[in-house]
């Protein structure tokens, strides 16, 4: 069977690449060509069959559902995620464009869909990367994802264009989908938690909107990631996203084995790719000062640009409509800049503070969306994480402790509790220039409710390390991660669960005081 073989070389050539550290999608690649080599130097037939490429077809439409699950207006709905991201989009293909017209001896139409591919950043990559180091919530970490979201919508546009499908006069009824809204949040409620959450999911993405929308002449991308974004507001969108992340991943698996079986790379994609990967780094430095252009701070532009420095599988998926003979270059150029962005996104952090002297002076003098507090002034008790549980500790303790102030790194949540009254301001507690300019005279007590391991490390560790001999408390989930918040500098770390067991006992206690016991009144 052809699917055992392809099954075992993606298999083995995934696991070399990630034990050097790089996405396994690269192996995924690597095998549809090693599959290819074989093939050319034995005569033994290896070739995508229909099977594969329907696979592939699927892989794709999961792909574009889960990113419409992320799809959240607060998300991309701000002036850096959507200027820098329709500027870079633009800029790009001016400068590509015609690049790629004169050193390529291209027609204009081939170049300017290049240079649209070209053009996008890898949103698996990015995603991947960000959530390895915990910082998919930090604020650099929202403006890439944000900016690669808008991304993807130009891609869904380039590719419906490029389809050339023709709407029937059925496609009207796309205008009324989100009349079903409330019917789909039901479904999802009711899906529980298991295997029928995972078969919702699947139901809409392949055959709602796959094949529902191209049932009315529109492309089945623009069906799966429209149903996606129709649940994006629901609580449980992210749990639907997460139940089919395994799902979409081995789907992919088929787009790239296809894209390596179809055919081994000449000189001539080789030297593209290269020479892709030589101007990439011009890629990042035009992310860089149009997010320092939106007055971000030079780490937030720094980071943000970083992991936005690679070329896209999306512009594969984009390739494959619109531009097949070029699929093969591109996929050794979208290869060639995981290997070289996948090491530098490891090291991020360091090479900011290598070069942060000279990135500072980048900034803009006026106010930064990111600014954050150099001083706590007379503040007692510190909030850091204004989730659920720091929201709770904050309104439990405002009653009696007036100095009183909440951080959190998320923009948005810091302007929604500022307009419910609290005294919250922004702040990243990963980011060292935060500590390094911070003072806090009068505080006494610190509270760590941030939804990371990682972040109450860092945040006890630095604290202790600036001198503060006050009370620092945590909580989490496991008892091992109880340890390592102890051991970083807090004096106590509770575990959540058992905290609300307490909670619960405590109210039935004060509800009821006294307890009949089971034997009362017998003889």
């Amino acid at each position: 069977m052809p699917e055992a073989i392809w099954i075992s070389f993606a298999f083995v050539l995934g696991l070399l690449v990630k034990a050097v550290g790089l996405p396994p999608l690269v192996g995924y690649l690597a095998a549809g060509f090693v599959l290819s080599g074989i093939a050319a130097a034995t005569n033994i037939a290896v070739e995508a069959t229909d099977v594969l490429a329907h696979i592939a077809h699927l892989g794709v439409l999961l792909l574009l559902f889960t990113v419409g699950l992320k799809l959240k207006l607060r998300s991309i709905v701000s002036p850096e995620v959507i200027g820098g991201s329709v500027l870079h989009f633009g800029i790009t293909c001016a400068v590509f464009t015609p690049g790629l017209y004169l050193l390529m001896e291209l027609d204009w139409q081939t170049a300017f869909l290049l240079a649209i591919a070209l053009s996008f950043s890898s949103t698996v990559l990015a995603a991947k990367v960000l959530e390895t180091k915990r910082e998919l919530r930090a604020f650099h970490g929202r403006v890439a994802i944000g900016i690669l979201i808008m991304q993807d919508l130009i891609a869904l546009v380039v590719m419906s264009l490029a389809a050339g499908q023709t709407p029937s006069q059925w496609a009207l009824i796309v205008f009324g989908l989100p009349l079903l809204r409330p019917l789909l949040f039901k479904l999802l409620d009711a899906s529980g938690h298991d295997e029928l959450l995972v078969l919702l999911g699947l139901l809409l993405a392949l055959v709602v909107g796959g094949l529902g929308f191209e049932a009315v002449g529109l492309s089945s991308e623009l069906g799966a990631l429209v149903f996606g974004a129709m649940l994006a507001s629901h609580p449980r969108s992210q749990e639907l996203a997460k139940s089919l992340w395994s799902v979409k991943e081995v789907f992919l698996v088929g787009f790239f084995l296809q894209i390596g079986i179809g055919g081994l790379p000449d000189g001539q994609a080789l030297v593209f790719a290269v020479v892709a990967a030589i101007v990439l780094p011009l890629k990042g430095l035009l992310f860089f000062f149009l997010l320092i252009l939106f007055r971000l701070r030079a780490r937030s532009s720094f980071l943000s640009s970083l992991s936005l420095t690679n070329y896209s599988e999306f512009g594969l998926i984009v390739a494959s409509v619109a531009l097949p003979e070029w699929l093969i270059p591109l996929a050794i150029t979208v290869s060639l800049s995981f290997v070289i962005s996948a090491p530098l996104n490891r090291y991020a952090h360091s090479l900011y503070e290598r070069w942060s002297g000279s990135l500072v002076g980048f900034e803009s003098q006026t106010h930064h969306p990111d600014e954050q507090p150099i001083s706590l002034g007379s503040t007692r008790v510190l909030v850091m994480g204004m989730g659920r549980t720091g929201t709770a500790a904050y309104d439990w303790l405002r009653e009696s402790e007036p100095e009183l102030i909440g951080l959190d790194s998320d923009p948005a949540k810091t302007r929604k509790h500022q307009k419910e009254g609290r005294n919250v301001v922004f702040a990243d507690a990963e980011d060292n220039t935060f500590w390094q300019g911070l003072h806090m005279p009068d505080l006494q007590s610190v509270i760590l409710a941030m939804n990371d391991i990682e972040g109450k490390l860092i945040a006890a560790r630095m604290l202790r390390r600036k001198g503060f001999t006050g009370y620092i408390v945590a909580h989490t989930m496991y008892a091992d991660e109880a340890k390592k918040i102890r051991e970083a500098g807090a004096d106590e770390a509770y575990l959540t669960m058992s905290e609300t067991g307490v909670a619960l006992a405590s109210h039935l206690r004060d509800q009821r005081p006294a307890i009949p016991s089971r034997t009362a009144g017998t003889t």
